[in-house]
């Protein structure tokens, strides 16, 4: 309703003002004709008094529905505005007399006139307020959904860290049982670096590409001295795009996937191969090597890939798995 100023106001009475005295204005070069100089003057007067009178009677009561009710009773809109203009009407009615010392001749008229003004800013001020409460409804629940979409994506990226966090346990344990203490504190220097991207990025949804690339050759060193160089990776991606936006540890449920679900050992060497497809897809593919005892998992990781997603790129990933290699296309921004 603010952006109803009265200056605005008084243009849109200024010009309703016209409308409704129009029957007046039809007839005022017919009843000028039938008066003297003097009369014609007073009437001329008058006249403009009384358009005057209706130009600010409706910016007052435009400007009392518009601005003045803080409630949306109509009831208490129809009460204040038939007040006023009873008032007002009275008021005329006043000054009509005393002007003229007599009502003959205008009361219908301007009975009709005073209901059609009554009537218009009603009208007026309670389909504008409605849409004004309408628009609040909409902007609150807009607004609910953008905090529960937040709240969702909190929730999967919080479900990522702790699952990351005892995986990554399991290769320092080796290192340590191996007493190598030099790859043991580059391994926890690295460990550190991956968390800090984690920690850094816990709240933010859409990364460059870039970022997301430098967290994954971090990443790359503990993965291959957890795997004695069995798990190597390569990636092929066009520095030109790295620029593209992608949600936030979108690599992480992937490569813990390829983890999990695969056989790396002397004889199953496994190559992650990351690169950008023509369709600007960002596509991470490795050979399948099923375990013999195959992983029970609930399928967390890829789900809440999938679900990120949905939420910040309005996209889905797809997935090919025909037996013999897995391939997920991430949509990128």
């Amino acid at each position: 309703m603010n952006k109803y100023s009265p200056f605005k106001l008084l243009l849109v009475s200024l010009a309703s003002a016209v409308i409704i005295i129009y029957p007046n204005i039809a007839c005022l070069p017919w009843e000028l004709s039938f008066l003297d100089g003097a009369r014609r003057v007073f009437h001329l007067q008058f006249f403009f008094f009384r358009y005057v009178f209706f130009a600010m009677l409706i910016w007052g009561l435009l400007f009392y529905n518009l601005k003045g009710i803080k409630d949306y009773s109509l009831k208490k809109r129809i009460t204040g505005t038939l007040l006023l203009t009873v008032i007002a009407y009275l008021l005329f009615v006043v000054i009509l007399y005393i002007t003229h010392g007599k009502i003959q001749g205008f009361g219908s008229i301007l009975l009709f006139q005073f209901f059609v003004v009554f009537m218009a800013c009603t009208t007026a001020g309670h389909i504008y307020v409605m849409y004004n409460l309408q628009s609040k409804k909409e902007q609150e629940i807009e607004r609910l959904k953008i905090e529960n979409l937040q709240s969702r994506y909190d929730a999967l990226t919080n479900q990522i860290n702790p699952h990351f966090f005892f995986n990554s346990l399991n290769g320092l344990t080796a290192l340590i049982r191996k007493k190598n203490d030099e790859n043991t504190l580059e391994y926890v220097n690295k460990l550190s670096d991956v968390f800090r991207y984690i920690l850094q990025s816990d709240k933010r949804g859409l990364v460059p590409l870039d970022e997301e690339l430098e967290f994954v050759r971090a990443f790359r060193y503990m993965m291959e001295v957890r795997f004695a160089n069995k798990l190597v990776f390569n990636i092929d991606v066009d520095k030109n795009k790295m620029d593209l936006k992608i949600p936030v540890l979108s690599m992480l449920p992937l490569i813990d996937n390829i983890v999990v679900h695969n056989t790396i050992d002397s004889e199953h060497k496994m190559e992650v191969l990351i690169r950008l497809n023509e369709s600007s897809e960002l596509t991470v593919s490795n050979p399948v090597y099923p375990k013999m005892n195959p992983s029970i998992t609930n399928g967390t990781g890829i789900k809440n890939l999938e679900n990120r997603f949905s939420l910040l790129m309005g996209k889905q990933i797809r997935i090919e798995d025909n037996g013999e290699s897995f391939t997920v296309y991430l949509p990128l921004k």
